[in-house]
């Protein structure tokens, strides 16, 4: 007699993404992710529990988003509301969310509880990480975690009392991960050792690059992108973008979270200086989706635009970028062999000590103090930069897919 063993009533296999909100840089990375994962599990069917702006750019993918996604609360509306001007200190910012984070938890238990999922996805989705190992007894499913940084660090600025809760938070964590290592069933880490910062968790504790790679594997940077294609046809992209021959292209951007305003407008301030010294300058100011518009006051000369479908294609064409700090944008530039400008938010330690580890390491972009930078200073930097060949580090392409097979053996 032969048994023939199938999935119950051929279910389809099904995965729960959640993708963090803080920025729109998650949003392409997980949509490439998602992609490569249906090649290798075609009968996958994927749920998003997301927040705006993330849902923007699913939605217009024609993805699947959870309606319980509604429930959410704000994360990306918390840290513009932490922010100051150009600074935000991310990591007290996240010590005041709690009450979001627990909100946020119980409406991912409650999507867990009410559907049959066989994998949950964590892209930094710190709430599901954090209470789960808090609450073992919930979890449900196998679960694939995923970070670009390892590791809360101090400010200067916050003196020792920061540096104590730091450490103490890392102790937390790694107490976590050792105690309950089934909790993550997969733990990636989207780079490669080289792009851990040097640091230890804290006095006496491990090294967090020795720490990590002895806790992930690394798929290398994810762009959500192929940058290839699109730099080997960047003239012909600038045509279909409106850009001329005899234009010289800056793209100004702070990302998706609504943190970046006072950048945005410092930028716009050093458009005369930069357009002295830069013939045929054209400067295109991106708000996003939480800055509006008409509150920057841009003099003529330069563009303003809300949110822009496939802002990549434009930082591929452009001459120069003038960005925040944030991991995305900055690592998208580097793919493309851009030259840019990054001012990282004061007392900000993943944009100041993680992110810009990363883009030296690559020799990518010229990193700027906001509080020495006056509009004639960036003025002048535009014109010194934008013609600087891009010659960093190649960023590696099939990031995705290497996520995606690391994931794909969960499921």
């Amino acid at each position: 007699m032969t048994i023939t063993w199938t999935r119950a009533l051929a279910r389809p296999r099904r995965a729960l993404y959640i993708s963090s909100p803080i920025g729109l840089g998650h949003a392409m990375r997980d949509a490439a992710i998602a992609d490569e994962l249906r090649k290798l599990r075609p009968d996958l069917e994927i749920d998003w529990l997301a927040q705006h702006p993330v849902t923007a750019v699913l939605e217009a993918r024609g993805e699947r988003i959870h309606p319980l996604s509604a429930e959410l609360a704000s994360e990306s509306a918390h840290f513009a509301a932490e922010a100051s001007g150009h600074d935000l200190n991310a990591f007290q910012a996240i010590r005041r969310m709690d009450e979001i984070l627990v909100a946020n938890f119980m409406v991912f238990h409650d999507a867990v509880e009410g559907g049959e999922y066989d994998l949950v996805i964590g892209d930094e989705a710190w709430d599901v990480d954090h209470y789960l190992h808090e609450n073992p007894e919930l979890k449900r499913t196998a679960f694939a975690w995923m970070t670009d940084f390892v590791g809360w660090l101090p400010m200067p600025d916050g003196g020792d009392r920061e540096a104590f809760l730091t450490a103490d938070y890392n102790a937390e964590m790694i107490e976590h991960v050792e105690r309950f290592p089934r909790m993550r069933d997969r733990s990636i880490f989207v780079g490669n050792p080289d792009d851990i910062v040097p640091d230890d968790f804290g006095p006496g504790m491990p090294s967090i690059r020795d720490w990590t790679e002895r806790h992930f594997a690394f798929s290398g940077y994810i762009t959500g992108f192929d940058p290839a294609p699109l730099v080997e046809r960047r003239e012909e992209l600038r045509r279909e973008l409106g850009y001329q021959p005899d234009e010289r292209v800056v793209i100004v951007t702070v990302g998706g979270s609504g943190v970046g305003e006072s950048l945005l407008e410092r930028v716009i301030a050093a458009y005369p200086e930069a357009a002295r010294r830069v013939n045929g300058l054209r400067m295109i100011a991106v708000a996003g989706p939480r800055i509006d518009p008409a509150s920057l006051g841009a003099p003529a000369g330069v563009e303003v635009r809300a949110f822009v479908p496939d802002l990549y294609r434009h930082l591929v064409a452009c001459d120069l970028a003038v960005v925040q700090g944030g991991l995305t944008t900055t690592m998208e530039l580097a793919a493309a062999g851009r030259p840019f400008l990054y001012f990282p938010l004061a007392n900000h330690f993943e944009q100041r000590r993680h992110v810009r580890h990363r883009l030296e390491r690559y020799g990518a972009g010229r990193f700027m103090e906001f509080d020495e930078s006056l509009p004639d200073v960036i003025g002048a930097a535009i014109a010194e930069e934008i013609d600087r060949p891009g010659t960093g580090k190649p960023v590696e392409s099939d990031g995705a897919a290497r996520a995606a097979a690391l994931i794909a053996e969960l499921v």
